[in-house]
Parts: C-alpha cells; sequence; structure tokens
C-alpha cells in the first residue's frame, strides 16, 4: 500500500488526477477468458474480497482531493459472464466505494472486456446516489479483426462505429457520463488495422467530445510475461521512457484534449481540424 500511496502523492505534486483502477485479483498481465480473474466467482474474484479492497482503497484516499475517481473493474470477461451478477455485483461495489467516500466519482465497466454494455438499455442500474456514476468503454482496433485494414475505411468505420454506439455510447443520450478508457494503437506506426481505425475512433471521440485515456504512456516494463525489459509498442513513450515513441502519433491525439462542446463553446473561435477515417 505505501508503494500505491507514493506513487499517488508524486502524481498530485505534478497535479495530475488520478482514477484508482481495480484491474485483477491475481497479480499478472490482464486480460484472458480463462486467467481466473474474469468475472466474479472466478477462481482469483471473490466477490466479498474485492468489495473489502473497494472499500479500503477508497478510506485510503477518501482525503485525498486529487484522486476524482474508482473504476470497479477492468474488463469483466469469460464464460462465467451474465447480467443479472453484473448487477447484482457491481451495484454492491459502487454502493461501498460511495458508503466510504461520496466525493469520489464512481465508474463502472461493461461485460466482454468492457466491450458491451447494451444490456442497461433494458435495464439501468440502481443506486442511491446520483449524479456521480459514469460507465466506461474500450475500444481496440483488433476488437474487429481485420476488417479496418481489409475493407473500406469509411464503410468500416460507419459499420464499427454504429455497433460502439449500441453497445456504449447510447448511454450519452440517457444521460450518463461514458468515458473511452482505454483506446490506443501501435506508435511505430506500420499497422494498417491500427491506423485505419485509429482516425475512426478519433473522428467519433472528437464528435461527442469523450473524455478519455490513451493506452499507453509507459514504453516498457520491467517484467511482463515472463520478459524482461519488454518493449511496449502501444507506449507513448520510447522503450527508454526518454522522448516520444512517435512524434506525429502524439500531435495526433492532441486535438482531442481540447474541449469540443460545453459552456462557451459557441463563443469559441471555429476549428479547422479535420477527423476522417481515412487520414
Amino acid at each position: 500500500m505505501a508503494y500505491i500511496q507514493a506513487v499517488v502523492s508524486s502524481l498530485g505534486e505534478n497535479n495530475v488526477m488520478v482514477i484508482l483502477d481495480n484491474h485483477v485479483s491475481k497479480p499478472g498481465w490482464c486480460c484472458d477468458n480463462t486467467d481466473g480473474n474474469g468475472f466474479f466467482g472466478d477462481g482469483y474474484f471473490e466477490p466479498d474480497v474485492w468489495v473489502d479492497g473497494l472499500t479500503k482503497m477508497a478510506t485510503m484516499f477518501a482525503g485525498v482531493p486529487h484522486v476524482v475517481g474508482m473504476s470497479l473493474r477492468n474488463e469483466l470477461r469469460g464464460p462465467r459472464q451474465n447480467s443479472n451478477d453484473w448487477y447484482k455485483y457491481m451495484q454492491r461495489g459502487a454502493e461501498a466505494v460511495h458508503a466510504a467516500n461520496p466525493r469520489v466519482l464512481v465508474i463502472l465497466s461493461g461485460l466482454s472486456f468492457d466491450n458491451d454494455l447494451a444490456f442497461l438499455n433494458s435495464r439501468q442500474v440502481s443506486l442511491s446516489f446520483a449524479r456521480k456514476a459514469a460507465f466506461e468503454v474500450h475500444w481496440y482496433s483488433f476488437s474487429n479483426g481485420q476488417e479496418w485494414a481489409a475493407g473500406s475505411p469509411n464503410e468500416v468505420c460507419a459499420r464499427i462505429g454504429a455497433s460502439v454506439s449500441r453497445r456504449a455510447l447510447y448511454l450519452l443520450d440517457q444521460g450518463w457520463p461514458v468515458f473511452l478508457s482505454e483506446f490506443g494503437v501501435d506508435n511505430r506506426g506500420g499497422n494498417a488495422n491500427d491506423n485505419r481505425y485509429y482516425g475512426c475512433a478519433a473522428a467519433v471521440a472528437a464528435d461527442l467530445d469523450l473524455d478519455w485515456a490513451l493506452w499507453t504512456l509507459q514504453g516498457s516494463y520491467y517484467l511482463r510475461q515472463g520478459v524482461l525489459d519488454l518493449d511496449e509498442v502501444y507506449g507513448v513513450l520510447d522503450r527508454a521512457w526518454s522522448r516520444p515513441r512517435n512524434d506525429t502519433a502524439l500531435r495526433r491525439v492532441q486535438p482531442l484534449q481540447r474541449p469540443l462542446r460545453g459552456p462557451g463553446y459557441a463563443e469559441a473561435a471555429p476549428y479547422t481540424v479535420l477527423f476522417h477515417p481515412a487520414t
């Protein structure tokens, strides 16, 4: 716990807001359908222990103003997943966080590696608190095989963008905040699937003015899946963590950092940035 507190403290000293994320129960690289961390009742995912952990983390950082949110669980998945247990346990986890820290934003993830929130269209969550819950969704090119590289970028973007809307982004129209909490590409620049997907994902994010988190900052790992000093090709930083891995990719994401909707936007100077699936 001291290590986590030290990291969070350092981020605060550098004016970085923090969202705490419950990723896996058994430490290791994430994620797999059969890794035992995927869904409530799996071998390493005991719901009571999970709720207890959420409560302890929420309590620990209740007085830390730059800890602004807690994500209840990363990428629920696997053969045990079902919506009934999702409601049972995610609502319980949300209430536990709120009870321990009424200030913090509570972020709920969906099913199928956080690609699916469609089940909420017929039954919403029931929580004792309002206006401080949000949903998150992940969106990568590899979720759709090689469709991006194989098809017309415009047609593929229209089809997959509509699918993401049906599965998650429709919640915006119901008044819920939706956070694109993971998206990203191979920053070496040679992955055609990623390159075409990125233009589409960025266009959707800009159109809806989504809040987002890019996977990922780190350029390498001390140890990942048994490999020492493994290069992280999706990293914004290079392997040595000393400079941007890809200056063009970094510039490409910067327009999404600007607010595109909300108070004062109508009076703002017009934008001259075009997001297009094929560029």
